[in-house]
This record gives C-alpha cells, structure tokens and sequence, in this order.
C-alpha cells in the first residue's frame, strides 16, 4: 500500500512539484503517539487500494523522510471489537515484511477514542509514479518494450509475490495492476502488501495481466474510457508479442483453472527468466549484506579496482597442449557497468537473487502483539517498540562521578552506519551490579541498539567502568544502568550530533567496522 500522485496527460506540474508548496497543505493536522510521524493537509492518491478510506502525506521526523499516512474507519465501535484481534494479527505481519520490492509498511496504531474507530498505518512514500505512467510514457516513443527491461522487472515483482505468498499464512496483494506497481528512476519495482482472503493464485492472474500490459505496452480494448477486456482482445494482444516464451509465460499465469497455474516461485524457474546468477553478482549480494546501510560508494569503488588490480594484472591463464599458455588480463575484461552502481542497485533490489538465494519471510505469529502502551494525548493505544537495524561504525563511553553524589552519569555516543550519531545518557545507580552484557541487552530491548553489536557495547561498559575518573566504592565497579519508562525516557534517541571528539579523560573511540 503506498500512495503517488496521479499525473494527467500533459504532466502538468504540481505546486508541490515544482517546490511552492501552499501552507495549507503543509498544515499539520495530526501527530502520532510517539511524535515521530506528522500528519500534513496534503492528500495522496491511492490509486483505488479497497479498504483505505483516506490516505495523506506525513513527515518522518526521525529519519527527515516524506511518508504516507493511511486511516481505515470503522462505521460503528462493535464492529472495531469484534475484528480488532485479526485487525491486529494482521497489521503485525505487515509491520515484519522486509523486502526490496515491496512498499515498507513501517509502523501502526489504532485510535478507539471516538465513536467511529481508526486503524492508522505509515507506509513509504513512493513518489516517483505508477508502472501505469511510466508505460504511457514509453508508448509514445516505442512500440514495444525491450525484452531485457520487461525481465528484469518481472523478476522484482515476482520476488515479492513469492516472499508474500512464502508467509504463513500466505500474504495476497489482491489489487495488483500496472497503477500499483511503483517504479523508480533507477529502475527499482515495488509493489505494496496487503492481506486479503483469497489464493495465490489470483495474484498470479493478475501478475499475468500486468506482465502483459508491460509487454504490449497496453491492452488492447483497454483504455482510459474504462472497457472492459475481454478474452478476445487479451488473446489479440498475447499474439501481437513475437517472442514465443514471452507468450507462454503469461498464458500460464492467465491460465482459466486457477489451480493450474504456477506458483511465483516456479515462474521464477521459467527458461524465458531463470539464469544460473553470475559469481559477480552472488558477490555484489554477499558485499551489499556485510556492509549493511553503509554507502556501498564509500566501500568499493572502480579506481580502488584499478589500483589494487592495474591493467597489467594477470587475473587468468588458459594452458594449451599445442601452443603457449594464455593470458588473460584486467585490461581484457570489459566492464561496462561501474562496479559501485551495481553494487548499490544490487543493494536496492533492481537484481534479486530469484532461484536459490529468495529472501525469507519472517516466522509466523500465532497471535498478535499488542502495541506497546504509553501516554499520549493524541491516541489511545500507542505504537509498539523499534528494533534497531543499524549497525555501530563507531562508539564511545564516557563515566563520570556526580557531585555530591554516589550516582553516575554515563553517556553513550554511537556513529551508526548510515551517518547518523545516536547519543544514549543515563543515571547510574548502585542499587545492583549487573553485567555490562545485562546492560547491552537493555539497550537493545529498547531499540537503542542492533543485537549484532551487544557484545561490542557491553566491553565497551566494561572499559568505561575500570576507567571512572574519581573516587568511587567497589561497589560501583558494575551499577545497574536504569531506563525511565517509555515513551519518556532519560535516552535521547535520534539527536545529530556534530563530530564526536573524545576527550583525554574518555575511553577512545572504538571502530567496529
């Protein structure tokens, strides 16, 4: 689910395209429970997704990104109850699909305050325009699409229909058309994710369908009066295509018995899309998964290849029994990709590995977990607690002795792989004496850290607490490290703080990298 703005013919420029956005749709309307997301005016075109009965544009304070913010109402509070624990199994396994190829569904909560209850759901914002657009576009200048390009995004959406129909139970997207795919500028797909009783195999009919819009371009008999299609011009059209694996394809997926048609993941297996993945790209995804939300730029590059690698490198021999060995060299290799953008789009989901390496969908829940609760004036049941995903890059821990006082101030400094600093500070009480592991665990209960870095943060704690600056009791070698409730804690979780620069009286930074 995710929201575009709809385009006419002449794309024509809107105020907020061409950067003069009015104050009235810039108006903040709403907030959520935990401040992060800001309701603006401005509304967003859904492109007829059922069920959403509003959807508008909202800030992401956290992350200074433009987000969707969708509303489902409900007519009567009875009929809110007697659905809200499927409502919640379900917006709960939508909050755990991660996917490059499927709009993220970041976060929900429900509001029960008023007589008419809302389910509110924050989805990316994809604002770069439907497939729909992007076809009508291309039709003006060619004929057919290049068989090359209409692989590839074949590729994507069914990556995602797999993922989603790989859930238990299986996710169905239910609405799938060329105006809710979603492409970007660099040629990434995304579809949303919805949840809906019905098969497979609809979507499969439905991917049949946009598989040949993207072919053909358009559907014969299926323009913008609102026609319906029939079989015969579905028929005309497949055999206007020329490439006959391309017409077995889709007269699979657009088989009439909806048992007999393929599942996503055995289209993945058709001769017109499986390929044995290339060792470069099995690569690029071992190097785009270790280096996590880093800039892939920042840590392979082409003139790095060159200077560890010259054109004079011998990266092969070929021996003859008749003649002498060959010699192949980094000069006879052509690349005529930069190697960074295809890692980075590698990154971005523009080549999944589609036959043995599909991304996996999260483990079924049995049942929901309840959004976590806090105060708030604004909604009546809060939103649950982040997990982290970053990763640490580097890291600091400073102890200091409060005046006249047993207490401590600890303050925690992190550098997270994308860029962004993280300061963590607390008072340190002598009640008990955990282990810094019990203290890193903490931290990542809270959300304040990835598990991956646990163990590096809790020697970090360690280091720290051998090296308070003053006198303290040997009681206070390992304090407990205690967190006010949420949503007010003492923590202050996303501050952008300037260069960290350690003092002579602090641990040094470590790298972790």
């Amino acid at each position: 689910m995710s929201g575009s703005h709809m385009s006419n013919e002449k794309e024509h420029k809107s105020p907020r395209e061409s950067g003069e956005d009015s104050e009235d749709e810039s108006e903040i309307l709403e907030e959520s429970p935990c401040g992060r997301w800001l309701k603006r005016r401005e509304e967003v075109e859904q492109r007829d997704v059922p069920g959403i009965d509003s959807a508008y544009l909202a800030m992401d304070t956290e992350e200074g990104v433009e987000v969707v913010w969708n509303e489902v109402q409900f007519s009567e509070r009875k009929n809110f109850k007697a659905q809200e624990e499927k409502i919640q199994l379900v917006f709960e396994n939508l909050t755990q699909l991660e996917h490059p190829n499927i709009v993220k569904f970041h976060r929900y909560w429900t509001d029960t305050h008023n007589d008419k209850p809302r389910v509110i759901f924050i989805t990316e914002y994809m604002s770069s325009g439907s497939l729909k657009q992007f076809l009508k576009r291309t039709k003006r200048n060619v004929k057919r699409l290049p068989l090359q390009a209409w692989r590839r995004w074949c590729k994507q959406i069914l990556s995602a229909l797999s993922y989603l129909h790989s859930c238990s139970p299986p996710i169905i997207h239910g609405n799938l058309t060329c105006d809710t795919i979603f492409i970007q500028h660099n040629g990434l797909v995304k579809i949303g994710s919805a949840s809906a009783s019905l098969t497979p195999a609809l979507d499969i009919y439905s991917f049949g369908m946009c598989a040949l819009e993207m072919a053909a371009l358009e559907i014969q008999g299926n323009g913008d009066s609102g026609n319906i299609v029939t079989e015969e011009n579905i028929s005309k059209t497949i055999d206007s295509l020329e490439d006959e694996q391309q017409k077995d394809f889709i007269k699979r997926c657009l088989h009439s018995e909806p048992q007999e048609r393929p599942t996503a993941r055995e289209l993945l297996f058709h001769p017109l899309l499986f390929e044995v993945h290339s060792l470069k790209l099995l690569a690029a995804h071992c190097l785009a998964k270790n280096t996590g939300n880093s800039n892939i730029s920042e840590t392979i590059t082409d003139e790095l290849m060159q200077r560890i690698y010259s054109p004079d490198v011998i990266v092969a021999v070929i021996n003859h029994l008749d003649k002498p060995a060959t010699q192949i060299k980094m000069s006879d290799v052509q690349g005529a990709e930069k190697l960074e953008k295809f890692v980075e789009d590698v990154k971005n989901g523009i080549y999944p590995l589609t036959a043995f390496g599909a991304k996996q969908p999260p483990p079924a829940r049995s049942r929901a977990i309840s959004p976590e609760m806090a105060e708030s004036v604004k909604s009546v049941t809060p939103e649950p607690l982040d997990t982290e995903t970053r990763k640490i890059v580097n890291m600091l821990c400073d102890v200091k002795s409060i005046e006249d006082s047993c207490e401590l101030a600890m303050t925690i400094l992190l550098r997270m792989d994308d860029k962004m600093n993280r300061q963590l500070t607390c008072i340190i009480s002598e009640a008990e004496t955990p282990t810094p592991t019990a203290l890193a665990q903490e931290l990542v209960h809270y959300g304040f850290i990835n598990e991956i870095d646990r163990d590096k943060i809790a020697s970090l704690i360690e280091v720290a607490m051998q090296n308070i600056s003053g006198p303290v009791s040997p009681s206070q070698a390992l304090p407990t490290l205690h967190f006010p409730p949420l949503p007010q804690p003492v923590i202050n979780p996303g501050s952008i703080l300037g260069p960290i620069n350690p003092t002579p009286t602090q641990v040094p930074m470590h790298s972790t990298s």
